[in-house]
Order: C-alpha cells, then sequence, then structure tokens
C-alpha cells in the first residue's frame, strides 16, 4: 500500500514561487538578456508560473520556452517501453544568453545532463542556471545542483515525488512524497 505525505499545497507554493522569482531578479538584475526555459513534460507548469510572476514584477515580457530532452538521456535505449516525446517549442536563439533551466523534481541529474545537451541545437549560451520546486537529496548519480530550489527534501531510493498541477486537471497544486 502506498502512503503519501503532502509536503506543499497550494498557499505555500505561491509564497515559494514570489521567493524564487525574486532571487532570479536578484541575480540577473535585467531580464532582457536572460531566458527560461521549462523541461517537459511538468517543468514546463512550473516555467509559465515563474515567468508570470517576474513579468509581473519587471513590467516587461520574459523569454521562454519549453524543451524535451527525452532522446537525449543517456537510458534512452534501455527502456523496455516506447518512449514518446513531448514538443519542444523555443522560438528565440539562446547563442550568448543566460538560461534559466526550470523543472519540478530534481532527482538523479540525468535528465538536466540530457536538456544540456538538447539545448545545443538553439545555441550555446553564455550561462545556465538551474531552478527546480524539489530537490531530492541523497538521489544524484550526476554531479548537477540546482542554483534555485523551492525545498529540499531527503528521499529514499524507494519513495517519489509527485508534483500536481491544475494545469494538469487537480483541483489545487500539490506536491506528495510517496513510499
Amino acid at each position: 500500500m502506498n502512503k503519501k505525505r503532502l509536503i506543499l499545497s497550494q498557499p505555500l507554493l505561491d509564497v515559494i514561487l514570489a521567493r524564487l522569482a525574486q532571487e532570479i531578479i536578484e541575480n540577473n538584475g535585467d531580464m532582457r538578456n536572460s531566458v527560461v526555459i521549462g523541461l517537459q513534460p511538468r517543468g514546463i507548469f512550473l516555467a509559465k508560473r515563474i515567468v508570470k510572476v517576474l513579468e509581473e514584477i519587471l513590467g516587461y515580457k520574459v523569454d521562454h520556452g519549453k524543451l524535451d530532452a527525452t532522446f537525449f538521456r543517456d537510458d534512452f535505449r534501455r527502456r523496455d517501453s516506447i518512449l514518446t516525446p513531448n514538443s519542444t517549442d523555443i522560438d528565440f536563439v539562446i547563442e550568448n544568453k543566460k538560461v534559466i533551466l526550470i523543472d519540478d523534481v530534481l532527482a538523479t541529474g540525468r535528465t538536466v545532463r540530457a536538456a544540456l545537451d538538447a539545448m545545443q541545437a538553439f545555441g550555446r549560451p553564455n550561462k545556465v542556471e538551474l531552478l527546480c520546486l524539489i530537490d531530492r537529496s541523497y538521489r544524484r548519480d550526476i554531479p548537477i545542483q540546482p542554483d534555485y530550489t523551492g525545498r529540499k527534501v531527503n528521499t529514499q531510493k524507494s519513495q517519489k515525488v509527485l508534483v500536481e498541477w491544475q494545469e494538469q486537471g487537480f483541483k489545487t497544486d500539490k506536491v506528495w512524497l510517496m513510499d
């Protein structure tokens, strides 16, 4: 039987999103030479929320897009099932820009490593920063650390973090730790 424990709910999530947007502005100042890229599938929901808060604070449009790194994963051919990729939508060049890469959960680091490879098709960024809502401690296979973290959660290998977004049809946004 799976046990679920609530890690984050809507009111606290809104506070965390506002804090993360403020941290990005503190570190970047003028965002006109920066872009936000959400990782498919669920990082795009977080990226859209962060971009909305950034634009409200800054008063101008922040370039943003979504990236699918499915075929760049090192375990792509090792799966028994056929993977169905999501769409990539980046209508700007990232050459010499600061990229803020966003994903909902950082666990092993493999998706982020794949995303770094996938981004090269859109230019060579000046710098890449990583933002994640949940940083799963003790799970890293690749030495990748986030620059911005919503919450750090110590997890065991057998546990899973489940993020539910309203955009996926859930009534409210919630983050669960599943045993």
